[in-house]
């Protein structure tokens, strides 16, 4: 067996695998830089599939299939963001509703789609670049999806650190008496954050339904949304480092169809547990360094609660 072959298809694998934990993680952090935690993100993706393959199905354009999904995967955001900002609902509670409301809607609505083809997202080699040895397959030979991740990541992170907003949502998070103090609406900010943050899912879940699987079936974000919120607690809030942990678990995602391909015996349900045992070895080596540097308003929640301020 070709290492290098192996090596290049697993972490080409990654990439691609890798992107809907990535846009997930990307929205996360922005949600979780204001204070706070969506843990409905994965019901986000789940609509966000959805809404995507429907879309796409109906009109035979994946870009409109990526809009709508976009904007599932926002809306169920908003509900949750009302209910923890505007009504004080504990948050993690109010996640895990959302998410449970997400399974029901999308087994209810989706059944009819199971069956039903779509004109995906295609894999679109770029001229010269996907020539590159070895980094070539693994960068440039993926979907506009991907292609589209690239971009966010820098973008996330230059909002975030260079505009006045990344600044509002970011002393949200770590300050927020100080955004009251200054005439800001604290509240209006955070569900703005939170409502991104179902954005960046549902653009995940759009990736995952019609580009990365081209169908639609039950559950499919099968804990993607989970492993995107641990993702940005031990990335430390930064979307570099989300990027690079949502590849590494993208890969791992790969290393069995890589294997099985090959013609290696596995236990195909053994590698499917890769992915979560390695979130919770990384959180338990790393998790309580991370909590601690966490938001101030962000630990409030992780120690008593949510902050309704």
């Amino acid at each position: 067996m070709d290492f290098l072959s192996l090596l290049q298809n697993v972490l080409a694998g990654g990439v691609r695998g890798g992107t809907s934990i990535l846009y997930a993680g990307l929205g996360e952090t922005v949600s979780e830089r204001s204070g706070v935690i969506n843990l409905g993100i994965e019901g986000s993706m789940l609509l966000g599939a959805l809404g995507a393959y429907i879309a796409a199905a109906e009109t035979g354009n994946p870009w409109i299939g990526a809009l709508a999904g976009a904007a599932a995967g926002a809306l169920l955001a908003l509900m949750h963001g009302l209910l923890v900002v505007w009504r004080g609902a504990n948050q993690f509670a109010s996640g895990l509703t959302m998410l449970f409301l997400a399974l029901g809607l999308t087994s209810l609505f989706g059944a009819a789609y199971v069956s039903r083809t779509i004109t995906p997202f295609p894999v679109v080699p770029i001229p010269l670049l996907s020539e590159i040895p070895f980094l070539g397959p693994i960068l440039f030979n993926q979907d506009a999806l991907v292609y589209l991740s690239y971009v966010a990541v820098p973008v996330v992170w230059f909002v975030l650190f260079r505009t006045k907003f990344g600044l509002l949502v970011r002393t949200a998070g770590e300050r927020s008496d100080a955004l009251t103090v200054n005439g800001y609406d604290v509240r209006r900010t955070r569900i703005l954050a939170v409502t991104i943050s179902g954005f960046f899912a549902g653009i995940g879940g759009a990736h995952l339904s019609i580009a990365y699987t081209n169908s639609w079936f039950e559950d499919m974000a099968a804990g993607r949304g989970f492993i995107a919120v641990a993702l940005v607690i031990f990335a430390s809030w930064m979307p570099l480092r989300v990027l690079l942990g949502a590849w590494l678990f993208g890969a791992a995602l790969a290393l069995g169809p890589a294997l099985q391909a090959r013609g290696v015996p596995v236990n195909q349900f053994a590698l499917a547990v890769v992915p979560f045992v390695l979130t919770l070895v990384v959180l338990a080596v790393l998790g309580r360094r991370t909590i601690s540097a966490a938001p101030a308003e962000l630990k409030r929640v992780f120690e008593n609660g949510p902050s309704t301020t």
